[in-house]
């Protein structure tokens, strides 16, 4: 891997910059001297998208939309981050001692800014973490990372949402400890292995574990589903990438609508937001199956003509692709059931949403995917969000 010249020059102006920036006034004085020193590094040491990203987040800083921490904290863990994994190879190894840099660097400033913020911490960490991963072959990605940073740090710290140290850190271990297993089963790939501990994460800290157990039925269903005749469905060129295993757009597509749905809950503690998490993941679940093995239940029928396509078309359903979704959503939100989560009316809806939401991804497929407005993650997306919005509906008409 290239090494970049400067970065050590860099940490250096990073310390100095934490160290003084408290007694430096006002904030646009100490923007200047970042930006000009970054200048300097690019004029001696060609630290060109290293200067972009500190100049970048020093104006952000200096017009006021970034408080003192989030701005130190994120230079520092950029910087010491990025000075270890040159060092490195694009490897699992490489990024745990990126995440062991960067979570040091954090805690340091934190320490010494006398700030109680952790959990900021831990998600600019995973922040910081996935988009390196994501982003790596692209020569400006560190420009991304430094904002994107950034950005999740504010939103976490602006929530100012309260959580037990020890929830989080237990929250920390399980999910990479599960999001590692499924990176080792070949289920997930790197990037979907810092995506799933984030949402991990995220369901472990905002509301139970109960939850997190539901999110893990979806993914051990999913990937059951797309293993299933995996050789027949490489075969016929239809099977998933990467031998099966799961990347951050798969993640997130599936997950994020639940993951906000979870947040939202663990803010307002509104059972319609535990409707509509149960909604999206067993429409997850159940879009996932309906797709894997219904793909391999015979000549599938394009949703909006029932007329035959070819095996694999956006839009193209079977009859066992039907009736996987409809046991794919009834087997997770039954789960929820049995885990306390949700009630009988709640299953109900969950389930029969779920089914709904999957049709939605046919339908949006059929239309909007094979016109080349949405691509397969936005599909996803689009049906999940459906689904959690048809629970909800459901569950408001169901008597009780």
């Amino acid at each position: 891997m290239q090494r970049q010249p400067g970065l050590g020059y860099a940490a250096a102006l990073v310390g100095g910059v934490t160290l003084l920036g408290p007694y430096l006034e006002p904030a646009w004085l100490m923007a200047l001297v970042v930006i000009l020193f970054s200048l300097i590094l690019w004029r001696f040491f060609a630290t060109k998208y290293l200067t972009y990203t500190m100049c970048a987040l020093a104006a952000l800083y200096g017009v006021g939309l970034l408080p003192f921490f989030v701005f130190a904290t994120t230079l520092a863990m950029i910087v010491l981050g990025e000075l270890v994994f040159q060092r490195g190879a694009d490897d699992l190894n490489t990024y745990l001692y990126y995440i062991i840099s960067t979570a040091w660097a954090g805690v340091l400033v934190m320490v010494y800014l006398n700030e109680s913020a952790i959990l900021t911490i831990i998600f600019g960490i995973i922040a910081a973490v996935l988009l390196k991963v994501i982003l790596l072959k692209y020569e400006d990605s560190l420009v991304i990372e430094g904002v994107g940073t950034a950005m999740t740090m504010l939103l976490i710290q602006e929530l100012n949402y309260q959580a037990d140290l020890q929830i989080v850190v237990m929250a920390v271990i399980a999910a990479f400890t599960f999001a590692y297993f499924a990176y080792r089963s070949k289920t997930a790939d790197l990037s979907g292995l810092f995506s799933i501990a984030l949402v991990g994460i995220i369901l472990l800290v905002f509301t139970t574990p109960r939850w997190l157990i539901i999110m893990i039925v979806f993914f051990v269903l999913g990937s059951i589903a797309t293993k299933y005749k995996y050789e027949y469905k490489k075969r016929i060129g239809v099977e998933q990438g990467h031998s099966g295993a799961r990347g951050y757009k798969n993640v997130f597509a599936n997950g994020m609508a639940a993951t906000a749905a979870a947040v939202l809950y663990g803010l307002f503690q509104d059972p319609l937001f535990i409707v509509l998490y149960v909604g999206c993941v067993a429409t997850a679940a159940a879009d996932t199956l309906a797709s894997e093995i219904g793909m391999t239940g015979g000549e599938p029928r394009m949703i909006t003509t029932l007329r035959p396509v070819p095996v694999g078309t956006n839009g193209g359903v079977t009859l066992v692709g039907e009736l996987v979704a409809l046991a794919g959503g009834i087997v997770v939100a039954a789960a929820a059931f049995l885990l306390g989560v949700i009630t009988l009316p709640m299953l109900v809806a969950c389930s029969l949403a779920a089914f709904i939401g999957t049709n939605v991804d046919s339908l949006v497929g059929a239309t909007l995917e094979n016109k080349g407005f949405l691509g397969n993650a936005g599909t996803n997306f689009a049906a999940t969000i459906s689904g959690g919005i048809v629970a909800i509906a459901l569950y408001l008409v169901i008597p009780v």
